[in-house]
């Protein structure tokens, strides 16, 4: 920890190498990196299961955003990369059902391809308790 700086690793197989961290709280904010479902062999979990992918995702922020004192009612806003647009209703239904009634500000993107061929969703998230 650097003055009110946090840092919170998950262990993640690309953490160490690209050097950075799963999230860093800041005063009352958190920021939490682009997250996947990939496993210890940076693969994903849930190979073509986007619901699956995006379910284990939210599960992995909900575990930073605790560690670092928040929750998933601090969110204020999520970024999603997705490799397919035609699996965006899904995402969105996924999204939808967790952050129903806290809306916060969303954005959804998509782009050629992600880390591992077999991720086909990255999110991001940052909160803010206040």
């Amino acid at each position: 920890m650097t003055g009110d700086r946090r840092r919170i690793s998950s262990g993640g197989p690309w953490e160490r190498v690209a050097g950075y961290s799963r999230a860093v709280v800041v005063g009352d904010t958190c920021y939490v990196s682009g997250t996947t479902d990939a496993g210890p062999d940076g693969a994903s979990q849930h190979p073509g299961d986007l619901d699956g992918q995006a379910r284990a995702v939210f599960t992995i922020i909900e575990r930073a955003l605790a560690e670092g004192g928040f929750s998933l009612e601090d969110v204020v806003r999520t970024r999603m990369f997705i490799t397919d647009i035609a699996n965006a209703e899904a995402l969105l239904a996924v999204h939808g059902e967790i952050f129903g009634e806290i809306r916060p500000a969303a954005t959804m993107v998509a782009v050629a391809g992600l880390i591992e061929p077999s991720v086909l969703v990255e999110i991001e998230a940052d909160a803010r308790r206040g």
